[in-house]
């Protein structure tokens, strides 16, 4: 299975989301919600839904190579037919800091009572790309072989892997702009 392939278990769901639907973003993980938060709807052709959100996390999380706070805005690219999501984080007045890039199954999109849900499964790994692209960080790849991904869903590890694998490459080949246009 390739990085861009939907996973043929959990299968892509093409509902586009209305245009003045109320949207939260949730993040899954380890099957419960992890973090949920409002987001604008920015773009969805039916493959990629492009939102901005404001930072949802409480207090500042720094990273030691970013730190994100009250005021970052993030611009967040998820697609039902690949195994990531990619973020670009700016700072409140704009200036980019880089591109924080989540590996997840497909994102599948749903209406619900109160507007519409875009959700993501978060599968521990992850990779930043510094705003110069001087930084490309592969992260977290301890806590995904914790996870036993590889032993209870091979299929969804491996393409995992190779969806970092794939982000890495464009991160480091300056593929990230054609990815996002």
């Amino acid at each position: 299975m390739s990085a861009n392939s939907a996973d043929p278990t959990g299968g892509s769901d093409a509902a586009l989301v209305a245009p003045d639907a109320a949207l939260e973003v949730v993040l899954v993980k380890a099957g419960r919600t992890k973090i949920r938060y409002p987001a604008d709807l920015l773009h969805d052709d039916g493959t990629r839904v492009t939102v901005r959100a404001a930072w949802a996390g409480e207090g500042v999380r720094d990273f030691g190579f970013v730190r994100f706070e009250a005021g970052d805005v993030f611009i967040e690219h998820y697609w039902r037919d690949r195994w990531y999501a990619v973020k670009e984080v700016r700072d409140g007045a704009g200036t980019l800091k880089g591109w924080y890039c989540d590996i997840t199954r497909p994102a599948t999109v749903s209406a619900t009572p109160s507007g519409t849900e875009l959700v993501v499964e978060d599968l521990d790994l992850d990779l930043w790309r510094s705003a110069d692209g001087s930084a490309v960080l592969r992260l977290d790849e301890d806590e995904f072989a914790a996870s036993g991904l590889a032993q209870t869903a091979p299929e969804a590890a491996s393409a995992a892997v190779a969806a970092l694998d794939e982000l890495e490459a464009l991160a480091r080949g300056g593929g990230f702009e054609a990815l996002l246009s």
